[in-house]
């Protein structure tokens, strides 16, 4: 709105911005963040919180909006600002969207896992009953700043974590993605994701890695934000993750509970046929040069059965289960057998 913006940029009215940030972020970034608005004479109320998926609550939600009505916002030419790692945004993205029905709110990931993941999409939401986003909602932020800057601080088992996720779009979507995770993954790990001029050979490979696995993953979303069609590709490795994720927190994170589901499946897709065991080597041991866990001992034959029945009620009474039919490239399938996904567990438990 041409008026609304000339008000918030005319100077008639001091800036405002209601902050939510994670607390270890804070520890971290929290100066600079605040020197920023101080420089720009902007108003603003800075709350630092434990944003993790043990603290991923109502609750939490519930006391970012006591603050939110304490400092009082224009609920238009306001917007919340979430600085934090995907569950920070999730949060703060469930609370804008419930505060006077729909505010405004910004994300800035901190984390590899939320820039190339939660910052792309409508969804947010918080974990209830011990089930992973049970409660939450659609509501798009109005932008998402990303700065990989933020990456060279988070530990190493984290950028880790954050691959998980690219390679999911890579197997589904992207075989060049595939190659690039392939010949550069340890670099990319070693680096932290930063940009360097240095060796040829690895030409801009966080620039490159990163555009792509947020490009592909916006040809899934965009036409589909509000998951009103249930086949989705961006499923593959949440079929059975969700349900080991909440089952042995906090030992796995987000991206390796998804790997572990990716593994598994891989091995679904090689017996019913759909890859050759060239390729299902090759997926694995990237998942290996990336540091990924194939294996978790939780990973049981009854979760697996459990999480596939949860499965069943989330998507519409079917499966919808993406596997690879190649490398960069899948479909969704419906009519896996219970034998078929035994004789994988069975091959993989074995590997």
């Amino acid at each position: 709105d041409p008026q609304q913006l000339e008000l918030a940029t005319s100077g008639k009215r001091k800036l405002r911005r209601f902050v939510v940030i994670d607390e270890v972020v804070d520890k971290l970034y929290g100066s600079k963040v605040r020197e920023y608005f101080e420089e720009n004479n902007v108003q603003h109320k800075i709350l630092a919180l434990p944003t993790t998926e043990e603290t991923k609550s109502m609750d939490l939600v519930l006391s970012i909006l006591q603050e939110v009505q304490k400092f009082s916002i224009d609920r238009r030419t306001e917007p919340i600002v979430a600085i934090g790692g995907g569950v920070c945004l999730d949060i703060v993205g469930l609370a804008a969207s419930l505060y006077r029905r729909r505010t405004p709110y910004i994300r800035v990931p901190t984390t590899l896992l939320s820039y190339v993941d939660a910052s792309v999409g409508a969804k947010n939401g918080v974990n209830f009953l011990q089930c992973k986003n049970k409660l939450g909602g659609y509501t798009p932020p109005v932008a998402s700043f990303l700065d990989r800057s933020f990456i060279q601080s988070i530990p190493r088992r984290h950028i880790s974590n954050g691959l998980g996720e690219i390679l999911k779009m890579a197997l589904m979507k992207h075989k060049g993605l595939f190659d690039l995770l392939k010949s550069h993954g340890k670099y990319l790990l070693d680096t932290k994701f930063q940009s360097y001029s240095g060796p040829a050979n690895h030409g801009d490979a966080a620039l490159q890695t990163t555009r792509i696995a947020i490009e592909t993953m916006l040809e899934e979303l965009a036409p589909n934000l509000w998951e009103d069609d249930l086949d989705r590709l961006v499923d593959f490795g949440h079929v059975i993750s969700p349900e080991l994720e909440m089952r042995v927190l906090p030992s796995l994170m987000h991206g390796e509970a998804v790997n572990i589901d990716m593994a598994f499946m891989t091995y679904v897709a090689y017996v019913r046929g759909l890859i050759t065991a060239q390729e299902k080597e090759q997926i694995i041991q990237c998942m290996r040069g990336l540091e990924l866990p194939v294996w978790h001992g939780g990973c049981s034959w009854a979760l697996i059965k459990k999480a596939l029945m949860e499965r069943l009620k989330h998507s519409g009474g079917q499966p919808r289960m993406p596997l690879p039919t190649g490398l960069g490239i899948a479909e969704i399938f419906n009519d896996t057998s219970e034998e078929t996904l035994e004789r994988a567990y069975k091959l993989w438990v074995m590997d």
